[in-house]
Parts: structure tokens; sequence; C-alpha cells
């Protein structure tokens, strides 16, 4: 359990990142690859933003999970900083987000499941390594199991999709 300043013993990671699964599920339930994000101020454990992946049901390819919740985060404390703000999202993060929770000034990110064909915190790279003028606290593995089962249970019902459709007359 994590105790810093303003949190109670009721507040905990697990809570955020169980809210972040909900939205991963709402994700594959359109049809999108099952990734949510929550952003969270730290302190009062108010969620300021969340998102989960569109990219195919926007047709377009910022729309990760990630970049939905920083922009709703933005739009509701009014600025494009975040200070005092975590976020909890369910699968390590890509160069492209990472870059966003840099630009966005995030104190902290909590993932679950590692990202070994795109991930850019410790899989593929390691972005928040480098010398950007910001780098997040990171926890990595926060309900990591049930992060990677959203994940593979969305793959393989996919793959099971595409034979059924290969197989049809």
């Amino acid at each position: 359990m994590i105790q810093e300043k303003g949190r109670t013993d009721m507040d905990t990671p697990e809570i955020y990142m169980q809210h972040a699964l909900r939205l991963a599920a709402r994700a594959a339930g359109e049809g999108e690859v099952p990734v949510g994000a929550v952003i969270v101020r730290r302190g009062t454990g108010e969620i300021v933003g969340e998102g989960w992946n569109r990219r195919e049901t926007a047709r377009h390819a910022l729309a990760h999970a990630e970049l939905m919740a920083i922009d709703a985060a933005c739009r509701r404390l009014g600025g494009w900083r975040l200070p005092d703000c975590a976020m909890f999202v369910t699968l390590e993060p890509c160069p492209m987000c990472a870059g966003g929770i840099i630009q966005a000034r995030i104190d902290e990110l909590w993932y679950g499941a590692c990202d070994p064909k795109s991930g850019a915190v410790q899989s593929v790279e390691t972005m928040f390594a480098l010398p950007y003028n910001h780098h997040p606290e990171v926890h990595i593995g926060l309900m990591q199991d049930e992060c990677s089962a959203i994940l593979s249970d969305f793959f393989r019902a996919l793959r099971e999709r595409r034979r059924a459709a290969k197989q049809s007359p």
C-alpha cells in the first residue's frame, strides 16, 4: 500500500488499475486492442482523465488510451502540465505515449503488462532513462496477470475469428 501525503488507507493503486481494466474491457467491446488508462491527482485520489484505445473506431493513429487520458486531464485541469498526477495504464506505453507522459510532466506511471514488441519504458526502449527534461517515477507490473490476460484473451479470440472467417465459404 502507498502511504503518501493526502492519501487514505482506502486508496490503493489497485483501485485505479481496476478502473483502467474496465476501460480496457470497453475498448475490447468496441473491437479495439484492450488498453485502458486513468490519470489520478496524487494526494486527492481524484480521477482527472481516462481513456481507452480507439484507433480503429476513430480511424486515428494517435487514439491510444494514454493520449486520450492525457487529453481529458489537460482539458479538465486547464493546462498542458499535469504535475502531481499519476497515470495507471494496463500496458507498457509505446514511444509516442511515453513521449506524451514526458511532455505532460506526469509525476508517476504505473503499468501492468509489459509490451515486448513496442514498449518504451523497459521492453524495447528505455525512454525515461534518456536525458529528457522530465522523468516520471515508474512502477512496473501492477496487476500484471489481469492486464496480460485481457490482452491474451482478446488476441486469442481475434485469431479464432480470423480462422473461422477463412474456413467459411
